[in-house]
């Protein structure tokens, strides 16, 4: 082994093969397609998940046990510190004043109030959900929390 020659013919960027452009390109007549049968016409693909032939992954592979996900809820949360900063002293704040606000998105099944930040203004929370300090918090700035 010469060390000169280790790195020859090694690209970063190959250029592209450029297909039926005639015989001196290497790549006519056929375009790397062969001669005849399905894959040498257009359209032809195989689908996904195709091992020649051989069981596929998907059907080798036990299906066992169940996932909630599809099912589960979704569940949309908001810190009181963000509801410090977006709301006014002695807001009432609900769903739809957050979803207006762009705060929660409009698809969700509850709204949970997590306790992270600080709350110095009395405001009316109602909500699906709360944690124990979002509802301390609440309640030591002087306001109010309702469960939906």
């Amino acid at each position: 082994m010469i060390l000169n020659d280790v790195h020859t013919g090694i690209q970063k960027r190959k250029p592209r093969k450029r297909i039926g452009r005639g015989p001196g390109s290497g790549h006519g007549k056929t375009s790397g397609r062969g001669h005849n049968g399905y894959f040498s016409r257009s359209g032809s693909k195989r689908r996904a998940g195709f091992e020649g032939g051989q069981t596929p992954l998907f059907r080798r592979v036990a299906k066992r046990g169940f996932n909630n996900k599809a099912f589960a809820d979704t569940v949309v949360i908001v810190n009181v510190g963000q509801l410090e900063k977006s709301f006014e002293d002695g807001a009432e704040i609900n769903v739809e004043t957050l979803v207006a606000k762009g705060i929660v998105p409009s698809r969700h099944d509850a709204l949970k109030v997590l306790g992270d930040g600080e709350l110095n203004k009395k405001l009316t929370v109602i909500a699906h959900r709360f944690s124990r300090s979002a509802e301390e918090k609440i309640v030591a700035a002087g306001g109010k929390f309702e469960r939906v």
